[in-house]
């Protein structure tokens, strides 16, 4: 190659696509990033809002990671096509509701698509043999180069001498001896390779960022896909997901109860969208109701909210009804006590 070779990087914003970025780039390789937003893996976005995670960098680590490597960082609204991922995985689901290798199939497959659009030679993912326990397994990394359509053009810096020679090694744009062996599921390798290449600050590794591996959510999208009879979401389903606390009292409805001011701010941007109570009485979350109700049912929400009130322990609680056409009414409500609301209420 005549004139300097160019890669595109997956960003996830975790330390091992930022080493394996790293790794490329001191190479003498150009490299840009790659972050698809899929509305699942929203960094950030519950802690940003909670004060039990107040200590978190309220950041973007994607963003964050390429302005540490000096790179520019190309973001892809990827929600549209990527709904077919989470509904109908050729591969099927991991421990939650993780489509992980055909997750990581797609991504390639976006990334191969951009590096011909934009006329670059490789594709660049921090991938680790043996670290995933779907899409990073020896057998399972070459399905993702065959369906993705990316084959030899898909280079894995960190495991890149357990694996085949890729086109870039053979062509000379890398030297495959400067590439590395890593493999497991142990993170001591990529800290220690970090603290090499004076990487200090970085995020820490938790199984990514992805909300579809934690157990509690996909349970609350399991919930919403049987509610409705069918596996379409929109963004706002899912983004709603993630905040608040969540109950099921009857089949048709749901309740969504904020449990701090952050959470409360948030949801206020959905009230024309949903019926929303609020306590006026005593201090209380504000609560969506998301299905269709009727006045014993809307009766009952109101109890539930103000169970989760500082009038709790009250006689009456003066909730106010706001519906979505406007008009609003004060239910006067007994606060139900913990017995009456049934386990499975939780969702």
């Amino acid at each position: 190659m005549s004139t300097q070779p160019k890669a595109v990087a997956l960003i996830s914003g975790g330390l091992d696509s930022m080493l394996a970025t790293r790794l490329v780039m001191d190479q003498g390789v150009h490299v840009e990033g790659l972050n698809f937003f899929t509305g699942f893996c929203v960094e950030g976005h519950t802690h940003a809002i909670r004060k039990q995670d107040k200590t978190k960098p309220k950041r973007n680590n994607a963003l964050w990671v390429a302005e540490q490597l000096g790179i520019k960082l190309h973001i892809v609204d990827v929600i549209e096509p990527y709904k077919d991922v989470v509904i109908n995985p050729k591969h099927g689901y991991g421990a939650n509701l993780n489509p992980c290798l055909d997750c990581k199939g797609f991504m390639v497959q976006k990334a191969y698509e951009w590096i011909q659009a934009h006329q670059f030679d490789f594709i660049i993912t921090g991938e680790v043999m043996g670290q995933r326990p779907m899409s990073q397994r020896k057998n399972t990394m070459p399905v993702v180069q065959k369906e993705s359509g990316a084959g030899d053009l898909l280079v894995r810096p960190l495991c890149a001498k357990l694996l085949p020679p890729t086109r870039p090694e053979l062509e000379g744009w890398l030297d495959r001896e400067q590439l590395l062996d890593f493999s497991g599921r142990s993170r001591k390798p990529q800290m220690a390779l970090a603290a090499r290449l004076g990487i200090e600050d970085y995020a820490q590794p938790a199984g990514g960022c992805c909300f579809l591996t934690d157990q509690a959510y996909s349970k609350k999208l399991a919930d919403l896909w049987q509610a409705r009879g069918n596996r379409e979401y929109e963004l706002d389903d899912i983004m709603l997901l993630k905040v608040g606390r969540h109950l099921r009292p009857k089949q048709h409805f749901k309740i969504i109860i904020s449990r701090e001011e952050g959470e409360s701010r948030f949801l206020e941007g959905y009230r024309k969208q949903f019926v929303h109570l609020i306590t006026t009485s005593h201090g209380g979350p504000l609560a969506l109701i998301d299905g269709d109700v009727d006045a014993s049912d809307i009766q009952l929400a109101a109890q539930l909210v103000a169970r989760y009130s500082q009038g709790r322990s009250a006689d009456i609680v003066d909730v106010e009804v706001n519906r979505k056409d406007g008009s609003s009414e004060v239910l006067h409500v007994t606060p139900l006590s913990p017995k009456d609301i049934p386990e499975q209420w939780y969702i």
